[in-house]
């Protein structure tokens, strides 16, 4: 909520990168050392449900307590109390409860749970109204609305709220347009509550610079981080001549992940903001 507030008073969003292993991380936060900027590590629920989450965690800790700018450590997309717990239990500064796929009566009541729980160990939340699929869904759910987005601030405490506003998760086959005075009408409706956009990765760049311009004070990149990574493997693996030690080889992918987040991080105007 800090990085968040700082980001609104000052017209940018706080990149939001998620993280796989320990190369990725060491990419996202050379980037951000680099450009001066404040960032989100996030993991996705899968990795907390599986044993990844406890390896990763104090990695991506211990990454923050080097760094010399903010870093948060945030849940993606949490869909039970099982991840949210267990992500605050491995040190997550942040969390996202995502219950899209409720009912909207039954998302209120599980975030609000949420946020309630949180708030004991002064942990804030991010919460979902309006389903943002992914790229191989035959057709997107409706978008948030105001009214709702209204209410759903009101009713669950959450300190940001990601809508669907014309994003999907994945790889797009061609480039979406984003709904950009859905995003202003959201905010004035929540009274300027700091709005998130998912499936950031592909969006055209002017798409998210009228997004941040509109509102968007939280943007996620998930997708291009692994393009990113592997696509610089692949390379390396053709070359006869590539290093065989591990750590020797993954240099390149770890400078790969962090020039594409030093790219984002300047498109959403968030370098030199730390």
């Amino acid at each position: 909520k800090e990085l968040l507030e700082v980001a609104d008073k000052n017209g940018f969003a706080v990149p939001a990168f998620n993280v796989y292993n320990m190369e990725s991380v060491m990419g996202v936060l050379k980037a951000a050392e680099e450009a001066k900027a404040p960032i989100i590590i996030q993991v996705y629920p899968r990795l907390m449900k599986e044993e990844t989450g406890y390896f990763l965690s104090p990695i991506i800790l211990a990454a923050a307590e080097k760094a010399s700018v903010p870093v948060c450590f945030h849940l993606d997309h949490g869909p039970s109390e099982l991840e949210t717990t267990r992500s605050i239990r491995y040190g997550a500064t942040g969390i996202m409860l995502d219950g899209s796929t409720l009912p909207f009566e039954e998302n209120i009541a599980l975030t609000k749970k949420v946020v309630d729980t949180c708030a004991y160990l002064d942990v804030q939340v991010e919460g979902e109204l309006g389903h943002v699929g992914t790229t191989k869904d035959d057709e997107m759910d409706e978008f948030t609305t105001p009214e709702d987005a209204k209410r759903f601030v009101e009713e669950t405490g959450v300190a940001c709220l990601a809508v669907a506003v014309g994003t999907a998760h994945g790889k797009y086959s061609k480039p979406p347009k984003l709904d950009i005075e859905r995003i202003e009408a959201i905010r004035k409706a929540t009274n300027n509550t700091a709005l998130v956009l998912h499936g950031g990765s592909g969006v055209p760049d002017e798409e998210i610079k009228k997004a941040v311009k509109a509102g968007i004070r939280k943007m996620n990149f998930a997708t291009d981080i692994c393009y990113a990574f592997l696509d610089c493997c692949f390379d390396e693996l053709k070359k006869p001549d590539r290093a065989i030690a591990i750590d020797s080889f993954m240099k390149k992918p770890i400078e790969a992940v962090k020039e594409f987040c030093i790219s984002r991080i300047k498109l959403v105007g968030a370098e030199n903001k730390a």
